[in-house]
């Protein structure tokens, strides 16, 4: 199997098939958005905590492995953050499975505008600038939120490429 730098990234975060599901889940995808404010405050933190502030940095890591574990398979995938979901595998997996030519420039530019905020962040944070922390945030979350929607529409396109795909979306009946 081909990797990317996004499948090594799930690997290291032990993405199996069980979790990836769980991850669908919508409240999985928004309480995700935790992690950043978290993240932020966890350093922040140095100023009132000190060297402790690692304590609270380890936290938000465990967070960030929990999450997606946390809750239960979603009843449905037919909806936007479940599809951004099932895109990114789409995405991780483009290697074994090629994407549409219109889907290859995206997602790398917007990870890049996700990756160019941390400067602002990173600056900010090491000496406590407000606004640079905002930029930084408006950046990522700029990106991020952009990529989520590309990787919806990567999903629709592929969501016939095969089986598996195909079977990611579904409905369950109420019972």
């Amino acid at each position: 199997m081909k990797t990317t730098i996004e499948s090594r990234i799930a690997k290291l975060f032990a993405m199996s098939d069980e979790t990836w599901a769980r991850h669908a889940n919508p409240w999985s995808v928004w309480t995700r958005f935790s992690v950043l404010p978290l993240c932020i405050f966890a350093v922040w933190s140095r100023v009132w905590v000190g060297i402790w502030f690692w304590g609270w940095v380890g936290l938000v890591i465990l967070w960030t492995w929990l999450n997606p574990r946390l809750f239960a398979k979603p009843r449905s995938t037919k909806n936007w953050a479940s599809k951004a979901v099932l895109g990114e595998r789409v995405w991780l997996n483009r290697k074994n499975v090629p994407v549409p030519v219109h889907h290859d420039r995206m997602p790398p530019l917007l990870s890049a505008v996700s990756g160019l905020g941390l400067a602002p962040l990173i600056w900010g944070l090491v000496w406590l600038h407000l606004w640079s922390i905002l930029l930084g945030t408006v950046l990522i979350y700029a990106g991020k939120l952009w990529f989520l929607d590309r990787m919806v529409w990567l999903y629709h396109d592929m969501q016939d490429a095969n089986e598996e795909y195909a079977s990611w979306c579904y409905d369950e009946p109420e019972t």
